[in-house]
């Protein structure tokens, strides 16, 4: 058998809307798939190519930027 393959997603969030509400669907017991790592950033305003880059370079498959 092989395994489903799963890509690694990094979602860069803003802090006062997306984060917002990953943390109240937390609160609401809402999962969201495993393979997707939520990095909370002050405004996404903020980020920058550079971010992106590195997340592919250090094996992200996906970044998904989210305000």
């Amino acid at each position: 058998m092989t395994e489903a393959y799963e890509p690694q997603i990094i979602a860069f969030a803003c802090k006062y809307c997306a984060y917002a509400a990953a943390d109240l669907a937390g609160s609401m017991r809402l999962s969201y798939p495993t393979n997707v790592k939520i990095i909370q950033v002050p405004c996404t305003g903020r980020v920058d190519i550079l971010h992106l880059l590195r997340a592919i370079e250090d094996g992200a498959d996906a970044v998904y930027v989210s305000g």
